[in-house]
């Protein structure tokens, strides 16, 4: 199975909000995206964790 599930974590809080997929084939790097973050009521960088 080439997609697996990831988490992605706020870079400020250190609060899991987050789930989506990747595939790792072809993204070997870890995903970044910047998202609300319910605990900061702000958009911040969230990134995935192991």
């Amino acid at each position: 199975m080439p997609r697996e599930i990831v988490i992605l974590q706020c870079s400020e809080c250190k609060s899991r909000n987050y789930s989506t997929t990747k595939n790792k084939k072809k993204t070997t790097k870890r995903l970044e995206f910047r998202k609300f973050c319910r605990v900061c009521r702000r958009h911040t960088l969230h990134r995935e964790t192991k």
